[in-house]
């Protein structure tokens, strides 16, 4: 059974920098995609960051140069970071960490058809 669960987020002035984290675990698929995609209330899921089988890592272009997105293993357990600086109010939404089964992924694919994502971590970013 896979898991995600996020954490990290916070309340922040604009200009400010958050790290997010997020431990997957129980994934069994022999190729996969994790990243990051977010929602803004009232607003449609936006993807932020992913990263392929491969290693490649990709962000969306509102994020691009702002954002970092790294990960490692523990063991059996994947850990992503997002590390978000120069954070803008429109940057405000629930992060949501997600796992694809699948080799390689756009950032959109992961945020419209994740198949496992987290309960999510709240960022709010102050003008």
């Amino acid at each position: 059974q896979v898991q995600v669960v996020e954490s990290g987020g916070g309340s922040v002035q604009s200009g400010g920098s958050l790290r997010l984290s997020c431990e997957a675990s129980g994934i069994t698929y022999s190729s996969y995609c994790l990243g990051w995609f977010r929602q803004a209330p009232g607003k449609g899921r936006e993807g932020v960051a992913t990263i392929d089988s491969d290693g490649k890592i990709g962000y969306g272009d509102s994020v691009r140069g702002r954002f970092t997105l790294s990960h490692s293993r523990d063991g059996t357990k994947d850990i992503l970071y997002l590390q978000m600086n120069r954070l803008k109010p429109e940057d405000t939404a629930m992060y949501y960490c997600a796992v694809k089964d699948a080799w390689m992924t756009t950032i959109m694919g992961l945020a419209n058809r994740p198949d496992h994502w987290g309960q999510g971590t709240q960022v709010t970013v102050g003008s």
